[in-house]
């Protein structure tokens, strides 16, 4: 007996660890600074670890009191009802919702590329196509209502990543009520906004108020740290709300994924050491790496190298683990995460050296 047929279905392909980078080169993993999964390089709030710990004896019931309690808390930093809110196993988890929830068989959703695998890959393990808009390098990956509509063919889901991953490029508030405004009434355009602590534009949550058209993404894997937990969620339109229980995973996150959670959500001083971190860093790399990048929003820079495998081959012998961005189609191309401040420099240093060594021809 066989699954059904995959062949038609791409494998996720995720940042080297510093384990595996450790093992197959025979390095030292504490000489080894990992900056390829746009990882909170601050950990995870003490709070949220204590509150783990805390918990660690509750882990034989099923959360209903924490799952409760975490949907009202975020429903209340957001100023939307607890029903809009749909707790998943990472913001994957909420893509599957959406899918579950808005998919017939046949139907298609429009995604960017490059950008995130799994929006597709959720679209064809329900049974759905996929269809894509370009962000071009050309332009420095602009996110316009434009360049979406450009290849919009009624399709059921349109996905938006602000900031966008890799490039780190965001779609304004303005523009993505203008896609909604212009795509038909019965498509949903999802903003992904994994990144969006870092970046300084507004949350598409506000435009909910109004409009039953916009659901938007979020995670605790970014700025608060938790990417080990696997929690995010989902705020969707009011008008359908109640879909979610239809859908779901029983018991989406676990016990003490909840408690993190809502631990990290009081912690604001470790979210802005986290956000003011990053931003710091994406300016040292843009300004002293010896290479051409891109203006990034996230936690996470693009830099043209000129063979994107062979320099991520040598920066990890270099004791630099960098996002090969081939998986994206931008093959000439790396994407390096934010870290400290101390790992950041020491990074960009051996990374300047890796490309001296190699000497492609990338312009500083």
């Amino acid at each position: 007996m066989q699954p059904r047929d995959l062949s038609t279905h791409s494998a996720y392909v995720p940042g080297r660890g510093i384990e595996e980078v450790a093992r197959d080169l025979g390095l030292d993993p504490d000489d080894l600074i990992k900056l390829s999964s746009n990882e909170n390089p601050h950990g995870a709030s003490p709070d949220a670890v204590a509150a783990i710990r805390e918990h660690a004896d509750g882990i034989s019931v099923y959360p209903k009191a924490s799952h409760a309690d975490l949907t009202a808390r975020i429903a209340a930093e957001w100023g939307v009802d607890h029903e809009q809110v749909w707790l998943s196993p990472g913001a994957d988890g909420s893509i599957d919702y959406l899918s579950r929830a808005m998919l017939e068989p046949d139907d298609r959703i429009l995604v960017p590329e490059p950008g995130f695998a799994y929006y597709g890959m959720s679209s064809r393990y329900h049974h759905g196509g996929v269809n894509a808009y370009e962000l071009s390098a050309d332009d420095d990956f602009e996110q316009t209502a434009e360049t979406v509509l450009s290849a919009y063919a009624g399709e059921r889901i349109v996905y938006v990543t602000s900031p966008h991953n890799p490039s780190g490029s965001v779609m304004s508030l303005d523009e993505v009520r203008a896609l909604a405004d212009a795509t038909a009434a019965e498509t949903l355009v999802v903003v992904d906004e994994a990144y969006g602590e870092f970046a300084a534009t507004d949350s598409a949550v506000s435009l909910l108020e109004d409009r039953d058209d916009v659901a938007v993404l979020r995670t605790f894997s970014k700025a608060y740290g938790l990417a080990g937990l696997r929690v995010g969620y989902a705020v969707v339109p009011n008008e359908w709300s109640d879909a979610y229980a239809r859908v779901n995973t029983p018991f989406a996150a676990s016990e003490l994924a909840c408690r993190a959670a809502l631990a990290a959500l009081d912690d604001d001083d470790h979210v802005q050491t986290s956000v003011d971190s990053a931003r710091w860093a994406r300016e040292h790399i843009a300004s002293e790496l010896d290479a051409d990048t891109y203006d990034s929003a996230g936690n996470f820079v693009l830099a043209e190298v000129g063979d994107a495998e062979a320099v991520a081959e040598a920066a990890q012998r270099n004791g630099v683990i960098v996002r090969d961005c081939s998986s994206f189609g931008l093959p000439t191309c790396v994407r390096i995460s934010t870290g400290t401040r101390e790992g950041t420099r020491e990074a960009v240093d051996r990374l300047n050296e890796t490309l001296a060594d190699l000497d492609l021809g990338v312009h500083a």
